[in-house]
């Protein structure tokens, strides 16, 4: 993912409730490296297991 497509996607993501002070943890993965993940599997055809 391109810099100038994060800009225009992290804004619509919703912001984790620990960074609002409503306790919780940090999440384990970055935003990003998820989203390039799935849109790997997508583009190169290896979503089948989310078509059932």
């Amino acid at each position: 993912m391109t810099d100038a497509e994060w800009e225009k996607v992290r804004p619509l993501l919703p912001v984790p409730t620990w960074l609002r002070g409503r306790g919780g943890q940090p999440e384990g993965y970055c935003h990003r490296a998820m989203l390039d993940s799935i849109r790997y599997l997508v583009d190169n055809g290896q979503c089948r297991c989310l078509s059932y």
